[in-house]
């Protein structure tokens, strides 16, 4: 296949991606970034988390907050759970991979806190049950996925599904609407803009 109509290819497979998005998270975004805003409002915190592409997403994702997106102001308090490889790998080993989110949620997490799972699939185990954990310590547990939303459908809430079963057209949705989240509580808590 010839390089340029294979590049032409990914971008119309992309633009596709981006019209379905659009439409499919608009009401769910808001309830995201309602939930982001009340909880750093309130002194609370979000915490990020997922396996892979999705990891480097939430580390991405908690820099935002924590430096800036676009205007500097104060520090939006964020967290990564998928960055501290002494707390990951002795989890894993220790007890299982399943819990490595989950049991740094139950020792960072607080009730005004936002949990955000990130999932292409909506089935990674570790981040079900992270989820299960904030929600059970009263955060407020939400999700980005793909696909249908998988096994996040009924737990993350809200749940951001894109609605695509190509993980990296996933993946690039998932980073644009963390960059629209990131740009909206810059605004509404960095310059008081009201979005």
């Amino acid at each position: 296949m010839d390089s340029r109509q294979f590049l032409a290819d990914q971008f119309t497979e992309h633009e596709k991606t981006v019209a379905d998005t659009k439409d499919a998270v608009s009401l769910s975004f808001g309830v995201l970034a309602e939930a982001c805003t009340r909880s750093l409002e309130n002194g609370g915190k979000i915490l990020f988390f997922g396996n892979g592409g999705s990891a480097a997403d939430a580390q991405h994702l908690a820099a935002e907050l924590v430096v800036r997106y676009r205007t500097n102001g104060k520090a939006l308090a964020a967290i990564a759970l998928t960055t501290d490889t002494s707390i990951l790998t002795a989890c894993s080993n220790d007890f299982s991979y399943d819990d490595i989110f989950a049991r740094q949620v139950e020792a960072l997490a607080r009730p005004a806190d936002v949990a955000i799972g990130i999932s292409t699939s909506g089935n990674s185990p570790n981040v079900i049950k992270a989820l299960e954990v904030a929600r059970d310590m009263g955060c407020v547990a939400a999700a980005l996925a793909g696909r249908d939303g998988g096994k996040l459908k009924g737990l993350a809430n809200p749940l951001v599904v894109v609605p695509s079963n190509v993980t990296a057209r996933i993946q690039e949705m998932h980073i644009l609407i963390g960059h629209a989240l990131c740009d909206v509580l810059e605004q509404r808590l960095r310059t008081g803009v009201s979005v």
